[in-house]
């Protein structure tokens, strides 16, 4: 079993998509089941429409899971096992309070040293914690052996239940982990920390079963990469996906999708070190696929549902990046058009001679009726008849261009009003 957890506060990051998307990945290499856990205990910070935008972007990019879990479902849990803990002497009742804890933080700061809880409250004899009404956090003993590479000291007696008996985040993923029966889980080198914790927590518990980490590069930014974003700038989800993934690790070709990736993925060829996001390479990533993208699809993302449409956004596509920017190129040929003055009387002639004109299967028989019928030569005749077509004075791919309009000829000249 894998999964993916999410606190829905926010927007989805592009690193917060790259953990989804690996473990998802793994999951279907290894067979197993993915589910996506809510991290939703902390109801102060709790935006619910956050969690069905993210879940909604699951979808979006392809990653299917069997059930989505609630952590607060398992609270019950969480107070139990940090009962135990307690009444095996293997975490502690703590009355310090904030201003205290900070003052012990602020003292280390003016050392240089790094802060680590003093376990002031560790040994408290039985009758101070039972006569002390203070409010109080639940702390778990620090280990006595390295964990990870972090030392004894680096994992601390940190806090496993708040003064308001909610768990902390650690606390609450380990808990979850173990009744999830989670086996493997990807996330980034960043977390290895907390995971150092998770794991404390869990041999504390007695919980034997050894879980597998797969640890991911950190993408790199100068500022916060939100996917949401990068879907209103027009960037495909496949194509977002695609970029991550060759972030994430080496891969045996440049443009893919995702039901490919099962085939050759392997944790051996996760790269090592940090990646910078180029948002450069995405668009050229994101030109690829729309390259190749089905056309009837194409169309919808400018707004039709019609392969000839298209077909006539792959035409485009040589000069732009984003859905966004084809648009933009495409919605002007069903708007008015803003006619240069010295091109009025041409554009005229054209809009009339289309209006009676007969059906043109090809663009040549097209372009001979109206120039014999206007009594324009073909110089004087492309430019005018490309601003009439597609809002724009370049006729250089008007034979490709009446390929695909030649079905919308009526509706264009209305658009042009004189």
């Amino acid at each position: 079993m894998l999964r993916f957890a999410f606190s829905p506060t926010d927007d989805m990051s592009i690193e917060e998509l790259q953990v989804a998307l690996l473990n998802f990945i793994v999951s279907k290499q290894k067979n197993e089941d993915f589910i996506v856990r809510i991290d939703d205990i902390n109801k102060e910070n709790f935006v619910e429409i956050k969690e069905q935008e993210t879940l909604g972007l699951l979808s979006l990019f392809g990653i299917e899971y069997s059930q989505v879990l609630h952590e607060s479902q398992n609270v019950r849990f969480h107070s139990a096992m940090a009962l135990d803990l307690l009444h095996k002497k293997k975490a502690f009742s703590c009355f310090c309070s904030d201003d205290w804890l900070e003052k012990k933080r602020e003292e280390a700061k003016e050392k240089n040293e790094e802060y680590h809880y003093d376990d002031a409250c560790r040994n408290l004899p039985a009758e101070l914690v039972i006569d002390n009404t203070a409010p109080f956090s639940i702390r778990i003993a620090r280990p006595n052996k390295t964990i990870m590479n972090f030392k004894p000291d680096s994992v601390d007696s940190f806090i496993i239940m708040n003064r308001d008996k909610t768990p902390t985040a650690n606390f609450a993923t380990a808990v979850d982990d173990m009744l999830s029966d989670i086996s493997t889980i990807v996330s980034q080198k960043k977390d290895q920390n907390n995971t150092a914790k998770q794991m404390h927590i869990r041999d504390a518990l007695g919980y034997d079963k050894e879980i597998e980490y797969i640890y991911l590069p950190a993408i790199e930014s100068e500022k916060p990469i939100n996917i949401k974003e990068l879907l209103e700038e027009g960037y495909l989800p496949e194509a977002i996906s695609n970029y991550i993934i060759s972030l994430t690790m080496k891969t045996p070709k440049e443009i893919f999708k995702l039901n490919e990736i099962k085939e050759w993925f392997s944790v051996e060829n996760i790269s090592d070190s940090s990646t910078l996001f180029d948002i450069e390479r995405l668009k050229h990533i994101n030109q690829e696929h729309l390259k190749i993208m089905d056309a009837k699809e194409l169309s919808r993302y400018v707004g039709f549902a019609d392969a000839d449409i298209g077909e006539l956004a792959k035409v485009y596509v040589k000069n732009i990046s984003t859905t966004k920017e084809l648009k933009a190129k495409i919605a002007p040929i069903f708007e008015s058009k803003d006619i240069p003055e010295e091109f009025i009387q041409q554009i005229l002639s054209i809009k009339e001679s289309i209006q009676k004109a007969p059906y043109f299967e090809k663009y040549d028989d097209f372009k001979k009726y109206l120039m014999d019928d206007t009594g324009l030569e073909e110089e004087n005749l492309l430019k005018p008849l490309s601003i009439l077509l597609t809002n724009a004075d370049d006729a250089s791919d008007l034979a490709k261009i009446y390929k695909y309009l030649k079905n919308y000829l009526g509706e264009i000249t209305k658009c042009v009003q004189l």
